[in-house]
């Protein structure tokens, strides 16, 4: 049941003043729900109740955390076709888009609770003590990962459920021993609410201290301003756009004690349509496009809204076949009447920029908050010379650049803002294009070949991340099992009394797991 109230640990509360309902987009209307913004006060309850289980859940074994994230997989499937039906409600996505979406964060949390149970991913370290070198004797040190502190996530717009209450973000951040406040979001704010009273039956289930987590209702931007300003929380997670992250990271530095904000923002995920893969398969790669700028009406990080290719007729005629093709692709709905109006509003920004053309726009009726899809093309010298251009536009809109060479290829790539992904499609040239391959390498966190950029595999090898604007830190990645190290820092013990070490640094090994003694990987005990 939704009741509309803030989760404060597992009391729910609802002393605010100020409310608003979701929306849905489908149905052009209000759902049903009255949602209550958390207020000052319950903000305040629920950092401190974050501090205070800190103190317990840093220690908590990772046999333990692992039994908690199982838990909280359990707990949400268990919503069944509730979960299935407030999410369509609240996103206008359709129901097979719920169940792959609640599969994926379902997976999240597996992956993230086996990650703990084995233990090994506090890349344990130890030096032991030589007495007897000389000029200088050398102390026994010991060093691990440990948990930062109270961590506050983001709900993100695009992903009710893998990117918000129980997703990555929060799931890294359990893992590693954080206690987590969500900031749900108001577009799924009902969404939000059930995968919360699944966390935290999870949490009564296998013990953890209450204050583990909270969920806080927001209507707007206040409650996550007092969140960041608190001095209580020690970290932050974010997806959304580039004014919010940004905007979120400034508050952090500015505080008496800076913390960081691990925020995946802005990216246009440049595609480099090389000549022979023009002419070879540019009519497949047309249609490939198609498919992947209108999925979802485009609403990924990883849509793909910039392809580059060398001017000529074989990359005119890629340009045809996909402006014939991207019509044909029926408009999906948008997450919410303020998307499809921002939509609306960056696409008009790019048209009236000197030299854009439009090539292919879908003109048929649509019904209310559907996105029409829309392809365009510019010249390279021009799109240098303009960095509006540059800026992305959410939703399904692609821009084709039109290089007169090799060079203003590879300048206009160097020169771009960071992005999450790059794709190359080629047929046996990459040995002509290495310095394009490169210059894409610096401004990208993930590199893919004939492929699209679209679908963001959840495993220890991804990297979700890139050079500013796609995020805030390029040394992280927001998916996968290494995202834990965003929500933790090294901790050294030297010279400390075997029996008071924590069980990962003991020399008898206990947990089993592979730690580098003197410069030796080994799960032996010393």
């Amino acid at each position: 049941m939704i009741t509309g109230k803030n989760y404060i640990g597992n009391l729910l509360s609802s002393v605010g003043n100020k409310t608003f309902k979701t929306f849905n987009p489908i149905a052009n209307k209000e759902n049903d729900t009255l949602f209550v913004e958390a207020s000052e006060v319950e903000i305040l309850q629920a950092t401190e109740l974050a501090a205070e289980a800190y103190k317990l859940f840093q220690k908590v074994s990772g046999h333990k955390k692992s039994e908690f994230l199982n838990e909280i997989a359990n707990q949400i499937e268990n919503l069944g076709d509730t979960l299935l039906k407030t999410y369509c409600l609240e996103s206008g996505f359709p129901e097979s888009r719920a169940i792959t979406e609640r599969g994926r964060t379902i997976f999240q949390l597996y992956s993230f609770a086996n990650l703990v149970k084995e233990g090994s991913w506090v890349e344990a370290v130890i030096e032991t003590a030589n007495p007897n070198r000389t000029p200088i004797p050398k102390v026994d040190l010991r060093k691990m990962l440990v948990a930062l502190g109270p961590v506050v996530v983001f709900g993100a717009s695009n992903f009710p459920l893998a990117y918000s209450t129980a997703g990555g973000d929060t799931a890294a951040a359990f893992a590693a021993g954080c206690p987590v406040i969500v900031k749900s979001h108001p577009m799924h704010a009902g969404t939000g609410e059930l995968v919360a009273s699944a966390i935290i039956k999870a949490a009564e289930i296998t013990g953890m201290p209450n204050g583990v987590f909270s969920n806080l209702n927001s209507s707007g931007i206040q409650v996550g301003i007092s969140l960041v300003k608190n001095p209580k929380v020690k970290a932050v997670g974010f997806t959304g756009s580039i004014q919010g992250g940004r905007a979120l990271y400034n508050l952090a530095t500015q505080r008496d004690e800076p913390i960081p904000v691990f925020a995946e923002m802005g990216s246009i995920n440049p595609v480099i349509l090389l000549p022979k893969a023009a002419k070879l398969k540019g009519a497949d790669w047309a249609k490939t496009y198609a498919s992947s700028i209108t999925l979802g009406s485009g609403q990924f990080c990883t849509n793909p809204g910039l392809i580059l290719g060398i001017k000529g007729n074989d990359l005119s005629n890629f340009i045809q076949v996909l402006s014939e093709e991207i019509v044909q692709h029926e408009p999906n709905c948008m997450l919410h009447p303020t998307i499809i109006g921002a939509y609306e509003s960056n696409k008009a920004t790019m048209l009236v920029q000197k030299g854009l053309k439009i090539s292919s726009e879908f003109t048929g009726e649509v019904a209310p908050n559907y996105g029409r899809q829309l392809i365009t093309t510019v010249e390279g010298a021009t799109f240098l010379e303009n960095t509006k251009l540059h800026q992305e536009v959410f939703g399904p809109f692609s821009m084709v650049v039109q290089c007169k060479n090799k060079e203003e290829l590879a300048m206009i790539i160097s020169n771009l803002e960071g992005q999450l992904t790059g794709t190359i499609l080629a047929e046996n040239e990459i040995e002509d294009y290495t310095s394009i391959v490169n210059a894409l390498k610096n401004r990208v966190g993930r590199i893919i070949f004939n492929g699209v950029p679209t679908g963001v595999e959840v495993c220890p090898a991804m990297v979700h991340g890139g050079p500013y604007p796609a995020s805030t830190d390029s040394r992280f990645t927001a998916v996968g099992t290494e995202s834990i190290k965003r929500w933790v820092r090294p901790f050294s013990y030297q010279n400390w009394p075997n029996e008071l070490l924590p069980n990962e640094l003991k020399n008898e090994n206990s947990l089993g797991i592979s730690r580098l003694v003197n410069g030796v990987s080994t799960k032996s005990k010393l």
